[in-house]
């Protein structure tokens, strides 16, 4: 039986690891996932963003580069975004992630009651195996970390470096089937006019990423939650950090870097 949602107390620190690598759940989900959701704030206004991104285990510059040394996440982004200007006033963020996709199924709600985006037919059997599995094997963690962020040094060898990695980390395989399955399974609508299946091209790579005016961010790795879709958490933080190991190891409360 599935114990109600809020079955644990999750207020405070609870059932806390410390370690100086990442959980495994955590080092699985980074390296599958396609994006992330970055939360930045500043003058108590949040902001919300749906990033390409990479994990990096490690680099090879030394300990005295702007890299920080032990796991890291790297994003681009416009220098005038709102996030940006958001994490060059306050570093601390958060960064959601999850092992599951997903896309509503229909409810009990009426067509008039609830919009939805138009569907491209009736789904293939691939898709609805897909579907099947994003409530079973694939749908189980949903993963909050803490961090903070900086902006590279524009022009400089870890830049170039990163944005690199960061490039091929984010270039894709694609074909014509696996783009159509796609689009079946999300709904996705042929273009107007023309009949042709729409294309997402790369996922805005080119924009986001390769842009030459896009700078890069670097988010060191402090702590985090995991959270299962039993509603169980285990909150974990990296021991190089001797603040937050220390308020984990006594299982104090802490206050969101947000």
């Amino acid at each position: 039986m599935v114990p109600p949602l809020g079955w644990e107390e999750s207020a405070q620190t609870t059932h806390p690891t410390l370690s100086d690598r990442l959980p495994q759940e955590v080092v699985a989900c980074l390296r599958n996932a396609r994006f992330l959701h970055l939360a930045t704030c500043t003058n108590n206004v949040p902001h919300v963003s749906l990033m390409n991104y990479t994990y990096l285990p490690s680099h090879p510059f030394p300990s005295t580069s702007n890299l920080p040394s032990g796991p890291t996440i790297i994003m681009t982004s416009n220098p005038s975004s709102k996030k940006t200007l958001n994490l060059l006033s306050n570093p601390h963020v958060s960064v959601c992630i999850h092992d599951w996709v997903s896309s509503r199924p229909p409810n009990t709600l009426s067509g008039a009651d609830r919009e939805r985006s138009p569907a491209g037919g009736p789904r293939s059997s691939l898709a609805a195996m897909l579907m099947q599995m994003n409530s079973t094997a694939v749908s189980s963690n949903s993963i909050t970390i803490n961090g903070e962020a900086h902006v590279l040094e524009a022009g400089s060898e870890e830049e170039k470096w990163c944005k690199e990695q960061h490039v091929a980390n984010n270039t894709f395989e694609d074909t014509n089937g696996q783009a159509n399955a796609a689009a079946e399974l999300f709904g996705t609508s042929p273009a107007q006019g023309g009949g042709v299946m729409m294309q997402t091209g790369d996922s805005g790579k080119g924009a986001y990423i390769e842009n030459e005016d896009a700078r890069v961010v670097v988010v060191r790795i402090r702590d985090g939650r995991i959270s299962d879709w039993k509603g169980g958490v285990k909150d974990w933080a990296i021991s190089a950090d001797s603040e937050t190991a220390r308020a984990v190891a006594e299982e104090l409360p802490r206050v969101n870097g947000i």
